[in-house]
């Protein structure tokens, strides 16, 4: 899922991310709660007009984003009391206004309420953590309104142990949830880790939900956890790094900036359809990102997102052919070989 934080994917057009392949992108409560305002974005006829966006919207129920306050947030039972990163303004986020806002913004698919554990943080202060998210998650799920075409996910909460982790993930079989996600990683706990950890929680899900990795990832990343049974993904590094020069591809990533592309005629990646890699040259692209031109940003969020589109659907195709384990070798072998300059 591409992200649109604030109601955009940004250096893109609605239409653009579309033909990305994309079918759904995530906004985040936090963000469109403090501007525009989630009433002010219902008044206009919701999230999906506002940001001229007619496909599935997801929204985080901005538990992260608070946690990421840090000095400027107080948590307890009730929820978070936090000041604005913009203007310093005191605002109450709890498990029923996270929910409300969420409607407000007519979100296809609605988060629980939840704290992002910190990492690292001990067994006691993961526990502690987890069990609070529970009892948000019960709060979240009883204030969710049931229709038609909406759907409303529990998240899986409990650091880097196995044990907290599937309680959280019975905790929240049990509420009867319309997927779950797992929370809580890609904080700093690296690859190995992380995998571990999907190891133990995945099992632990329902197979007939959807199985959502929050914040993920890197293309390794993706393509590791999937083996591991997830199903959905977000992350702000295929638009992030297209704003930097970096471009993801079959062999690796790439920057733009380095010298050895300033007079190379080939195309980014032969393989991609995308209008970087059809239309342009590397040189031109290096050109671009060395002149700070908007337009570099543009091209190389676009072939971001193609790529990664593009490696769910081999990964869902190859699934579909009882064939991942030859595709996850092909994908490792070629990015092992790396990008190669011109001869």
């Amino acid at each position: 899922m591409p992200v649109g934080t604030a109601g955009t994917v940004k250096a893109m057009f609605p239409e653009s991310v579309a033909q990305t392949g994309a079918q759904i992108i995530l906004g985040n409560t936090y963000h469109l709660m403090l501007r525009p305002g989630a009433e002010r974005v219902a008044r206009l006829g919701g999230l999906h007009r506002f940001m001229n966006w007619p496909g599935p919207i997801l929204t985080d129920s901005g538990g992260y984003q608070v946690m990421s306050l840090s000095a400027l947030r107080k948590i307890d039972e009730t929820g978070v009391a936090f000041r604005s990163h913009l203007d310093g303004r005191r605002h109450a986020l709890s498990p029923e206004r996270s929910i409300e806002i969420q409607h407000l913004l007519d979100a296809d698919i609605t988060m629980a309420f939840d704290e992002c554990t910190p990492f690292p943080a001990t067994e006691p202060q993961a526990r502690q953590s987890m069990e609070l998210s529970m009892r948000w998650a019960e709060r979240s799920r009883s204030a969710f309104r049931k229709r038609p075409g909406y759907g409303i996910f529990g998240i899986v909460q409990g650091g880097i142990y196995p044990e907290l982790r599937q309680q959280s993930a019975r905790i929240l079989s049990d509420l009867g949830f319309d997927g779950y996600a797992v929370g809580g990683l890609a904080v700093g706990e690296g690859q190995e880790t992380m995998f571990r950890v999907l190891d133990q929680t995945v099992p632990a899900l329902r197979t007939e939900r959807p199985r959502y990795l929050m914040g993920v990832g890197k293309p390794a990343d993706l393509v590791g956890s999937v083996q591991r049974g997830i199903d959905m993904f977000d992350c702000v590094l295929p638009t992030r790094s297209g704003r930097t020069a970096q471009a993801f591809t079959r062999r690796g990533t790439v920057n733009l900036r380095n010298a050895r592309h300033a007079e190379d005629s080939r195309p980014l990646d032969e393989e991609c359809a995308c209008p970087a890699c059809r239309e342009y040259t590397r040189a031109y692209l290096h050109h671009l990102c060395r002149c700070g031109e908007v337009l570099a940003s543009m091209l190389l969020t676009w072939h971001n997102l193609r790529y990664y589109g593009d490696l769910m659907k081999g990964l869902r195709e190859a699934i579909a052919g009882a064939s991942l384990c030859d595709f996850v070798a092909a994908f490792h072998e070629a990015q092992a070989g790396g990008d190669r300059s011109a001869t």
